[in-house]
């Protein structure tokens, strides 16, 4: 029989009797509805994006992550990509001619140049906020990278409902975005060990008119001298 170190367990059991309780944490949930022209309901509600900011205190650094938005049959999917800040994200072009994927946007413009089929770059976005991605040669692709400085963020399911898990008790502040809503809603939350289960917030997209973008340039594109 092997003998037992009782010495050793004692420690063993002061350390697990020391070691302090994870606080609890529970998920938020709610739904989203986004209004349409003629106070439809938008199908494209999935679309948005929805996140958490601490309002007692300091908001924890989220954990980067890498993901892909490729760019194919003139088209990026996913067309709204959610990172946490310090994340990488790379465009892989799977259609047979050159992409140039680029972005002027304030908290991350970028210019990946021309490149092929099969060819993939990168950028690394170290600050929130949201990236307007287009690419310069075909101007009917667009794209969003929300970039969160949040570990607390969620995209909403078809019928707009959304959850959130593991978030810790406190006052919170939560963000709701969607590319027609003119504004980004925000709703103080306060979350209890259980969590928190929220009302329906509505995105108001009824007066949203679309708007031509310029090229990389700021100029508008050519009509005219496109081989594809």
């Amino acid at each position: 029989m092997t003998p037992v170190n009782l010495a050793s367990l004692s420690l063993a059991g002061a350390f697990l009797l020391a070691a302090p309780a994870r606080p609890a944490a529970g998920p938020v949930t709610g739904r989203i509805i986004v209004l349409d022209k003629g106070n439809k309901v938008a199908p494209d509600v999935g679309q948005a994006v929805v996140w958490l900011e601490r309002a007692d205190g300091p908001t924890p650094a989220p954990r980067p992550i890498h993901a892909i938005v490729t760019a194919e049959n003139k088209t990026f999917t996913p067309h709204v990509a959610v990172v946490p800040v310090g994340s990488t994200v790379t465009f892989p072009n799977r259609d047979g001619f050159d992409h140039n994927v680029f972005s002027l946007s304030e908290a991350g413009p970028f210019d990946l140049g021309l490149y092929e089929r099969g060819d993939g770059k990168s950028v690394t976005f170290a600050k929130a906020g949201i990236i307007r991605v287009y690419c310069n040669i075909h101007s009917t692709m667009s794209a969003f990278v929300v970039v969160v400085g949040s570990p607390w963020s969620t995209q909403p399911q078809g019928d707009g409902s959304y959850s959130i898990p593991a978030v810790p008790p406190g006052q919170y502040v939560l963000h709701a975005w969607h590319e027609r809503a003119p504004v980004e809603v925000t709703e103080p939350v306060t979350v209890t060990a259980t969590g928190a289960t929220l009302p329906d917030l509505t995105l108001d997209a009824r007066g949203f008119r679309p708007e031509s973008h310029m090229n990389k340039f700021g100029r508008p594109y050519a009509r005219v001298g496109r081989r594809y």
